[in-house]
């Protein structure tokens, strides 16, 4: 026959194993967004703005055809966004190539930095929209215009991060370098730029995120073809369901740029798994 168990034991019970940590997170996710759609419908209820339900059937129906086309200003959806990401594409993709060497020369020579360092001072807290006068003046069009206003915009961040990485690498790298009578060629390559790698894809992450802010409100300005103008398009139509459907779309190709971006510094950051 089996002992008793002694007094004063603690009793034996089975230890729970925790949920994965995924699906702990998409909880959290799931209960944000009811919280979010219990808040909107509550204020909706007051009447001053349409309910999820009235957005959602808008959304079908603005959906079921993004990319008709009834004239040089009433396209659909689809083609406003990719207006939009194509202007961003253009003035991002210039700033990166002035940009990233520009940091490179800036952290790496400090009479280039004395030099520049009261230059970006001045200029990089201006609001990005007060260049777009300047940008319509050189220009006389709207659409170089707004691709002149991202590339401003995306300037700051890349030559900042990038001269801030170089100016992290250790001067025993560049000690040794010259010891080796390393070219600066070489040292570029060799030394500085996998050094500083995750600060200029930091640099660039963050100018993609303001170039996507700026784009729209510099299309509300210009007027044409483009997110931003389809926004203010619909607000003097009074469609007030079709600029909620745009807030959640600025939103949510905002955040797959930034993800994207996100999983290139992963993949080749230094020091990191590739």
């Amino acid at each position: 026959m089996a002992a008793p168990p002694a007094k004063g034991a603690a009793p034996v019970t089975a230890t729970r194993k925790p949920p994965p940590e995924w699906l702990a997170r998409a909880f959290a996710m799931a209960v944000g967004l009811a919280v979010f759609v219990a808040l909107w419908a509550f204020v909706s209820s007051f009447g001053r703005l349409p309910t999820p339900a009235a957005t959602f059937k808008a959304a079908v129906a603005i959906f079921s055809d993004p990319f008709y086309r009834n004239g040089p200003n009433d396209q659909g959806i689809g083609w406003n966004i990719l207006t939009s990401l194509g202007r961003v594409a253009l003035g991002f993709g210039a700033a990166a190539l002035v940009g990233i060497p520009l940091g490179f020369m800036i952290g790496r020579f400090r009479f280039l930095s004395d030099m520049a360092a009261p230059v970006i001072a001045l200029l990089k807290p201006v609001s990005p929209l007060a260049w777009l006068p300047i940008g319509l003046l050189v220009f006389k069009a709207a659409n170089p215009a707004a691709i002149y206003v991202i590339f401003v915009c995306s300037l700051w961040p890349m030559i900042v991060n990038t001269a801030v990485g170089v100016r992290q690498v250790p001067q025993d790298y560049l000690n040794v370098a010259r010891v080796l009578n390393l070219s600066e060629w070489k040292i570029f390559t060799k030394i500085l730029f996998p050094a500083v790698l995750p600060y200029m894809l930091t640099g660039v992450r963050l100018s993609i995120g303001v170039a996507w802010l700026v784009i729209v409100a510099a299309e509300m300005l210009t007027g044409g073809v483009g997110i931003g103008f389809w926004v203010w398009d619909e607000w003097n139509n009074l469609k007030v369901e079709h600029i909620l459907i745009a807030i959640f779309v600025i939103g949510l190709v905002g955040l797959t740029l930034e993800q994207l971006l996100v999983f290139v510094a992963k993949r080749f950051s230094y020091g990191t798994g590739a």
